[in-house]
């Protein structure tokens, strides 16, 4: 940053457990949040990007999971929502460090505007279920996965590549001199549209095989590889 790079996070959660992440990490930028359904900027609160699930869709996911008795949770003005107060969403919260309100109204959640709805369950169900309601739902909805038992759903343009190049243009700044940086499925857009796409050593073999480089792992600071290689030797020559 000290080298006029603009350095921010991308991540999954809700804006306001990655605004405490960030705050941490003194960035004064804007933030990708809710997979890149919503950039906001950290000092202000201003919305740069926002994109949430459209409500046929939101609607279609809110019955499918009631029909099926799955765990469902939806977030709507950075509030989350669980369908039930169980070992999953108390799991979660303590996960993200967020309270949750209980509610069996899906339906009114859908309706309002969601950022994302998750649904959390084993990895092989969720596998064959992203299969099953990614056909149902069709081009309404992105489904991807952020762990290997998280199943999110999301407006068709709310990905981590989306919004890092709103961003980039907010900024004036070039596909051609962005990196992105990731290491699990949710992160594919973003290695894909970013100028540079890394993947971690530690990423799961589709981002490895999507990626234009593959760095060490998070154990071995590969982050930390990618900008002493492709950042600071060519600011600092």
């Amino acid at each position: 940053a000290a080298e006029g790079c603009v350095v921010t996070i991308a991540t999954g959660r809700m804006y306001a457990s990655a605004a405490r992440v960030a705050g941490g990490l003194g960035l004064n930028v804007p933030i990708i949040t809710y997979q890149g359904a919503l950039v906001k900027n950290l000092i202000d609160g201003k919305v740069l990007y926002e994109r949430t699930v459209p409500v046929d869709a939101a609607l279609a996911v809110a019955r499918y999971a009631a029909e099926r008795g799955l765990h469902l949770q939806g977030y709507v003005d950075d509030k989350m929502y669980a369908v039930a107060d169980n070992e999953k969403s108390r799991a979660y919260s303590k996960l993200s460090g967020i309270p949750y309100d209980v509610t069996d109204d899906f339906e009114s959640i859908a309706r309002q505007g969601a950022a994302k709805m998750l649904v959390i369950d084993e990895p092989e169900k969720l596998d064959r279920m992203m299969d099953e309601l990614g056909a149902y739902l069709g081009e309404e909805a992105r489904l991807t996965k952020s762990k290997p038992h998280f199943l999110e759903i999301l407006h068709p343009e709310a990905t981590k590549g989306h919004a890092l190049l709103h961003l980039a243009g907010h900024f004036g700044i070039s596909r051609e001199e962005t990196i992105g940086i990731g290491d699990s499925w949710n992160d594919l857009e973003l290695i894909e549209m970013a100028g540079l796409g890394v993947a971690m050593g530690n990423a799961v073999e589709k981002l490895k095989a999507a990626a234009d480089y593959v760095t060490a792992s998070n154990n071995e600071e590969g982050v930390r590889a990618v900008i002493e290689k492709f950042v600071l030797k060519r600011t600092l020559g």
